[in-house]
């Protein structure tokens, strides 16, 4: 099964803890500190493999988590740093990230693109994962020997995705429901796409390879039938238009049996102006399909002669009978050769990254005496710190004061005793 849209959720690795340890040693009075850190949590990494077509793999796993980094040990031991999560994605994909529920189906804003993954073997890190808490010995001073303060790893990140693909082809075929661009492919290429006699035979996009010579190869797709309105969501188009903008030429197959294939031609031509107005500025040649019936070869000529006015040379063909077929493939061949193979690069979209002050913080009233504190960066402090120790706690308050969180309470009226919400930790105010 073809898929081209898929969600999925992605958490990387939590940091190892830090240790709170001294040296123990027969005539080694006064070891110090020597509690390890805590290793790296694994990252969550998305890569091109280059013989994926489709997002099916995600069909049915659609959560994946990195492992943990480990905790540190004595005499400054680190932990053993985790290994990072590789997903496989399809050359083509697109990776929006949805954490924020945006959804353009619903209305919502467009979510920000994080990465547009094209090359083969190219990598995009959508989660970073936690690093290591920090041993008792990074925690040590002229004034604080014996330190009794350590951190717990980083948090992992999560996020949710959602993966569009949008298929990268030399040559892609368009045209009408039922004008033979699936039998076109079939006869091009080793690509066996199901084949019948009624419109919208072709339900997803077909991919193919064609040997041109001995040391050439390109890559055809065949899109599915478009109709008026595809644009706008009518017929298949709307799904499948988007596989359009990844190629750089364009062979648009005319249906000879068709009542006016002239208007066919100019209402695709349409369709693909109204969805992307840079698909008009696609190199495209124009074939006639079905040349082996009389009727088709009688109108030939003037269908030729109107779209020469049109500004383009056409070639008539037959599928079937695989007439002009191997001239119209060498024709859209030595069409590429006039666009740069780089050219698909400037058609990526930028990556947009905000950037949250670590600083910012803000105070709501949750009930008559709780007090919610959100920050990311508090609350991943607050993760971090091992409320079992009591050197950790003191760091925490000091923390706390240096942001300016005790003040801002104050400030909004919390009182000796009242609760204070920091993420999933509960803590008492006091004075």
């Amino acid at each position: 099964m073809f898929i081209d849209k898929a969600e999925i959720l992605v958490h990387s690795g939590k940091g190892g803890n830090g240790m709170v340890h001294f040296h123990r040693e027969k005539y080694v009075p006064r070891g110090g500190p020597d509690g390890g850190d805590g290793g790296r949590g694994g990252d969550v990494i998305l890569e091109v493999r280059p013989t994926l077509n489709s997002l099916s793999a995600f069909r049915f796993t659609t959560r994946f988590t990195a492992e943990d980094g480990k905790g540190g040990g004595t005499n400054n031991k680190f932990g053993k740093s985790a290994d990072d999560l590789v997903v496989p994605v399809p050359p083509g994909t697109m990776v929006y990230d949805i954490s924020g529920g945006g959804n353009l189906a619903s209305g919502g804003s467009l979510p920000p693109l994080l990465g547009d993954l094209t090359a083969p073997g190219q990598q995009l890190v959508v989660c970073k994962g936690g690093r290591g808490g920090r041993g008792n010995p990074h925690f040590k001073s002229s004034i604080n020997q014996i330190p009794r303060t350590a951190e717990n790893g980083e948090p992992g990140e999560e996020k949710r995705l959602r993966l569009e693909l949008s298929l990268i082809a030399d040559i892609g075929i368009v045209g009408v429901p039922n004008a033979g661009k699936s039998t076109l492919l079939s006869v091009l290429t080793n690509a066996r796409p199901k084949i019948a006699a009624y419109p919208f035979t072709t339900l997803e996009p077909n991919l193919g390879v064609a040997q041109v010579d001995d040391e050439t190869t390109v890559v055809l797709a065949d899109i599915p039938g478009l109709i008026e309105g595809a644009a706008q969501g009518a017929g298949l188009g709307h799904d499948f238009l988007r596989h359009v903008q990844r190629t750089r030429v364009l062979i648009h197959l005319l249906d000879g049996l068709s009542t006016d294939p002239l208007a066919d031609f100019a209402q695709i031509n349409s369709e693909l102006t109204l969805f992307d107005a840079g698909l008009a500025k696609k190199l495209m040649i124009v074939a006639l399909n079905k040349i082996d019936q009389p009727e088709v070869l009688e109108r030939w000529p003037k269908l030729k002669k109107e779209l020469k006015k049109r500004g383009y040379e056409a070639l008539a063909i037959s599928a079937l009978a695989r007439t002009n077929v191997r001239e119209l493939l060498l024709k859209a061949v030595g069409m590429l050769a006039e666009i740069p193979a780089l050219q698909l690069a400037e058609t990526s979209m930028p990556v947009y990254r905000p950037v949250e002050d670590p600083k910012a913080f803000t105070i709501t009233r949750e009930a008559d005496s709780a007090w919610r504190v959100r920050s990311a960066s508090i609350e991943r402090l607050a993760e971090m710190t091992p409320w079992d120790q009591s050197g950790s706690v003191r760091r925490f308050q000091k923390m706390m004061e240096r942001l300016g969180v005790d003040k801002a309470l104050r400030e909004a009226g919390a009182q000796e005793g009242d609760t204070v919400l920091i993420g999933e930790y509960e803590l008492e105010y006091q004075e």
